[in-house]
């Protein structure tokens, strides 16, 4: 059988297990502290009797696809403890800062009873943004800058995010810190609110302390608590499950043409035509997709498919 099948089965299974864990996503720049933040947090929510599953992402090289997945070594406490999971994952070059499999994954650690989820993206731009279509609440997180980064972080991020926590505010940055604090807040208080019932917050805290850890939880509770009541979860949920089959019709359409030879050798010719400028992309692009359909009249029913890994996909895709 083949194996996406098996795990289609599987997923269906568990379904009736799933969706009772708290779904937080976490994004910021390369040396904020993500790792050092979520052990932090994944500690102090252990010690409240909570069991915490963190799905981190490691950016996947654009040369040999490789991932160095060293987020277990970064949080070697969590790691150890036993209410806690960590998988890391490669991007696999997806867009939007997670895997293609991250919402299969979030419903694996649900129905195996862990009651927090976070969700660590990439945290490479503006593509972080479609993680909004996996969690219940979005945290950025942020470095003491004095405001500097308002210029250099993208905006649809700070306008989706839920709750923006000024990490490393300790030592000689306590000041930077709150000046960046306050820079958001002023931001943030410019933008409209994506939820009637909850205004961004703008916090400061430390994973190394860790001061205000408790804060930043507090705010994630009482963010998913207000939606939770008025029905925006099951709202958002709805939502995502949508775009999450949306999400699947084009990526198995991109299997399926890649498991053809012959769309292969078809869209390798089109790509020089591209380069010689004797087509244009669009065209190209409808060219390819009227070959797909043809492709499809003329194989047999019972031709057996050529099965391609994901990781095989054209990369012009």
């Amino acid at each position: 059988m083949d194996h996406r099948e098996t795990a289609n089965g599987l997923i269906e299974k568990l379904l009736p297990a799933t969706g009772k864990a708290v779904r937080v996503g976490l994004t910021g720049i390369p040396g904020v502290g993500k790792s050092t933040f979520i052990e932090s947090l994944g500690l102090h929510l252990i010690d409240q009797g909570h069991r915490v599953a963190v799905l981190a992402v490691d950016p996947s090289s654009n040369r040999s696809g490789g991932s160095i997945l060293g987020d277990k070594t970064r949080m070697e406490k969590l790691s150890r403890h036993e209410d806690a999971f960590i998988r890391p994952s490669p991007s696999g070059g997806t867009l939007g800062g997670v895997t293609r499999r991250t919402r299969e994954a979030i419903l694996c650690v649900e129905a195996a009873g862990f009651d927090v989820v976070i969700v660590e993206t990439v945290g490479v731009g503006q593509s972080e943004i479609s993680v909004a279509d996996l969690v219940d609440v979005f945290v950025l997180l942020l470095a003491p800058a004095g405001g500097d980064e308002l210029q250099g972080l993208k905006k649809g991020i700070v306008e989706i995010a839920d709750l923006v926590a000024v990490n490393k505010n300790d030592g000689n940055l306590i000041h930077d810190a709150e000046r960046t604090r306050h820079d958001y807040a002023q931001a943030l208080s410019l933008l409209q609110p994506l939820s009637p019932v909850w205004v961004p917050k703008v916090l400061k805290c430390s994973a190394q302390t860790p001061a205000g850890i408790n804060e930043v939880w507090d705010s994630i509770e009482r963010c998913y608590s207000a939606r939770q009541t008025s029905g925006e979860i099951i709202e958002r949920r709805n939502a995502q499950a949508l775009a999450w089959m949306w999400s699947e019709v084009q990526d198995l359409a991109l299997d399926r043409i890649n498991g053809s030879a012959n769309m292969r050798a078809h869209a390798i010719e089109l790509e020089h035509k591209i380069i010689a400028g004797d087509v244009s992309p669009t065209s190209a692009a409808n060219s390819l997709f009227e070959a797909y359909l043809e492709n499809l009249k003329a194989q047999p029913k019972n031709q057996k498919k050529i099965k391609t890994p994901y990781s095989q996909s054209f990369r012009q895709f």
